[in-house]
């Protein structure tokens, strides 16, 4: 007789009270609501189900995520496709633009899949965005939340001509976890990439890191200070959780104590603005960054 073994898995954890999620309601958001679905308009919040959608569009911001929706890196973390990326579409700065003068969007988060497989990895589709933003919203602030770009200063400085107000690029993790959380990114390049987006002139760099999947408190703080050493202005922390069952797991939930405990640590080292909480993501109260 054959016996089959089958795996035991411990059941999850589950989410503690703090990460309950309000449906986002309000005038605002629900004008916003109506304009994104009537013109099939591609917001990061919509499609990515944002826990701060209501509250972000009722102050006026949303994120527009540009170069299509496959990227060619596989990280372990998110929720994006990984696979040959779509052809690019040369019209799409001129579509994010409309989107946002249709939206009234008083500041606009640009963000993009990882494009390897571009010689210029999407540079140039990034710099006529902004340029395009530009024309059409004379306005709206912009921020722009980038991939490393591979660290080459070429695709760097393209971004850094069309000047953007925030210029944006996570770290996502801690130094130890990120060879399995960003597989095919490195944590120096990274820090390198922010240094020089300082050094040549960026008035407002922004990074941000998730909690959750295994990193321990002194590692945190080391991020920290090594963001602050690459002159970093503003820094997000959030809570990880996963995706899908294909996804890293969740480690452990972060408690609002320690969330503000970072968020006072963060604040002693002088960075210009801290968010840290269970629920903050990379755009969340970004148009207060600005300033």
């Amino acid at each position: 007789m054959n016996t089959v073994t089958e795996n035991v898995f411990p059941p999850r954890e589950p989410k503690p009270k703090w990460l309950r999620v309000k449906l986002p309601t309000g005038k605002k958001y629900t004008e916003l609501r109506g304009l994104v679905d009537k013109y099939s308009l591609n917001t990061i919040c919509a499609s990515g189900s944002c826990p701060n959608m209501g509250e972000c569009w009722g102050e006026g911001t949303a994120t527009f995520m540009i170069l299509g929706n496959i990227c060619t890196r596989s990280c372990g973390f998110c929720g994006v496709k990984t696979g040959r990326p779509e052809t690019v579409d040369w019209d799409e700065p001129e579509k994010v633009a409309r989107s946002i003068k249709l939206m009234k969007i008083k500041h606009a988060v640009i963000t993009s899949v990882d494009r390897d497989d571009l010689k210029d990895m999407g540079s140039i589709i990034w710099a006529e965005t902004v340029k395009a933003i530009r024309r059409m919203n004379p306005n709206t602030t912009l921020e722009t939340l980038i991939p490393d770009f591979q660290g080459n200063t070429r695709n760097l400085d393209r971004i850094i001509e069309v000047a953007p107000e925030v210029v944006s690029h996570n770290m996502e993790t801690v130094k130890r976890l990120t060879r399995e959380v960003r597989i095919q990114a490195k944590y120096e390049k990274s820090l390198e990439v922010l240094r020089y987006l300082k050094e040549q002139g960026i008035k407002r760099t922004k990074s941000g890191i998730m909690l959750g999947l295994g990193e321990k408190e002194e590692e945190v703080i080391q991020v920290l200070h090594d963001l602050r050493d690459a002159n970093v202005d503003i820094v997000t922390i959030g809570q990880y959780l996963q995706p899908s069952k294909k996804h890293l797991p969740v480690k452990e939930y972060i408690s609002p104590e320690q969330f503000e405990k970072y968020e006072k640590i963060g604040k002693e080292l002088g960075f210009r603005h801290v968010e840290s909480g269970a629920l903050v993501r990379s755009s969340y109260h970004a148009e207060k960054h600005i300033h």
